[in-house]
């Protein structure tokens, strides 16, 4: 005896809702291009996708990289939100291309994208990322102690020793919130939010024992009295990371030598 089939349409002879109809749209992207080894100023190109609004920007990306333009440089790792390659200016808000759906930025309008602001374009979405690192090395993001010797157990701390620093460990060195300051976009001297967060991350570790020392380096004038408190960092964190917040409590421990 046969098996009855169901018919993907009803007695009327029309589909199910849905069954006929496709989630791809059309989206423009408008992606400002640079190579100098091509031209000495960046220009806008624009490239016309059928995609579907529930990818992200990263996945429209990589489609224009391998179905139409193969020079197209950015930069990408883990694509989940982790290593934080990808960071990139998305409808002028510096956000994440792996993190951002398509359907969440207006895809009925142009979408915009561009290298982060305040470091050195080297071609396409990809900055030079050195000036930043720097910033992050000379606040010395480790635990330093005064015992030299290998410790013979682990380093205690109570849970709410812990969660006193806990918001600035989740920091994956995306540069969205340092590439959001518009101290740092006048003056690449400044350290720049990330690596004040990063300082802040020790600073209020109780294991740690150089918080003088990082409070004095941030004491710097391009250190953390640069900050204007404008909140583009909190706003540009992909994680989600008070930064403003961990900013004010490094300058209030530089006044009260609290931490």
């Amino acid at each position: 005896m046969a098996t009855p089939v169901l018919d993907k349409s009803d007695a009327a002879g029309k589909p199910e809702p849905g069954f006929a109809d496709s989630p791809y749209i059309t989206v423009t992207f408008r992606i400002r291009r640079f190579n100098p080894e091509v031209a000495a100023e960046a220009s806008w190109e624009d490239f016309q996708l059928e995609i579907d609004p529930k990818e992200r920007v990263l996945d429209a990306l990589h489609k224009i990289k391998w179905e139409l333009d193969g020079t197209l440089t950015f930069r990408r790792s883990c694509a989940h939100g982790i290593c934080g390659s990808d960071a990139m200016r998305i409808n002028g808000k510096n956000r994440l291309a792996c993190k951002t759906l398509i359907k969440d930025i207006n895809p009925e309008k142009p979408i915009t994208v561009e290298a982060i602001k305040g470091l050195t374009v080297l071609k396409d979405l990809v900055v030079d990322m050195e000036p930043f690192f720097q910033a992050y090395r000379d606040v010395m993001p480790f635990l330093i102690t005064k015992d030299t010797n290998e410790p013979t157990r682990e380093r205690l701390q109570t849970a709410e020793d812990r969660e006193r620093f806990d918001d600035t460990t989740k920091c994956i060195l995306c540069a969205a919130c340092t590439t959001s300051c518009p101290v740092f976009w006048n003056d690449g001297q400044y350290f720049g939010p990330a690596a004040i967060v990063n300082a802040h991350r020790f600073i209020f570790d109780s294991r740690d024992e150089a918080g003088e020392q990082r409070l004095e380096i941030l004491n710097d004038r391009d250190g953390v009295w640069r900050c204007r408190t404008t909140f583009n960092c909190t706003d540009a964190c992909p994680r989600g990371i008070e930064v403003t917040k961990a900013i004010a409590e490094v300058k209030r421990a530089l006044i009260t030598r609290r931490y």
